[in-house]
């Protein structure tokens, strides 16, 4: 069995990304991929989301960040709203004839039940079946990609443990998908 992967490449990254946007257009799906890449959510945590998580109904405006206790650890944890998220849910939104606050962003074919981990597991292998990205792709993937380009970009390891609330920095060493071309790449930056 293969260990789901992240998604390194960025165009690779921007195929997966947009296939519900432009290829086999649905904006629910779109949105399921565009969060999960920008929240770091477990599919568990995304999936369970409802509209007064993202936006307060009082004010008439986003939330600046969702805030939930996550389903596997039971710890709080309080994820920023970032621009392209707030675009993508701005987007969402207008989309739709009305949203109450107990709807579920992304709800299955019971409004009143969210999409069930075993369709956006396929929803997700579909869009990478059809774009012929590598095998090892999952709705965890989501979740490893986020924090595989913060690395990337330059984020402190120890904040990305925190993100993931992982127990040790050995698991997010290894969620991270660092491989020997990402070691390569330093060695190589650093002529002393």
């Amino acid at each position: 069995m293969s260990t789901t992967q992240p998604i390194r490449d960025l165009k690779e990254l921007e195929i997966l990304k947009n296939y519900y946007r432009t290829i086999r257009p649905n904006l629910r799906n779109y949105v399921l991929i565009h969060t999960g890449l920008n929240t770091a959510l477990r599919i568990s945590d995304l999936l369970t989301l409802q509209w007064k998580d993202v936006y307060d109904f009082s004010r008439n405006c986003f939330r600046n960040h969702i805030s939930l206790i996550e389903q596997k650890t039971g710890k709080a944890s309080s994820i920023a709203i970032n621009h392209s998220l707030h675009q993508t849910l701005s987007e969402y939104l207008l989309s739709l004839p009305s949203v109450l606050p107990d709807e579920f962003l992304f709800p299955g074919r019971n409004a009143n039940m969210p999409l069930s981990r075993s369709q956006a597991f396929r929803l997700i292998k579909h869009a990478c079946t059809q774009t012929k990205l590598p095998e090892h792709i999952s709705c965890h993937s989501l979740r490893k990609t986020f924090g595989y380009h913060a690395w990337a970009a330059g984020a402190n390891p120890t904040i990305l443990m925190m993100i993931y609330n992982h127990s040790s920095f050995s698991i997010t060493k290894r969620y991270l998908g660092l491989e020997q071309d990402d070691k390569d790449q330093i060695f190589l930056s650093i002529n002393l």
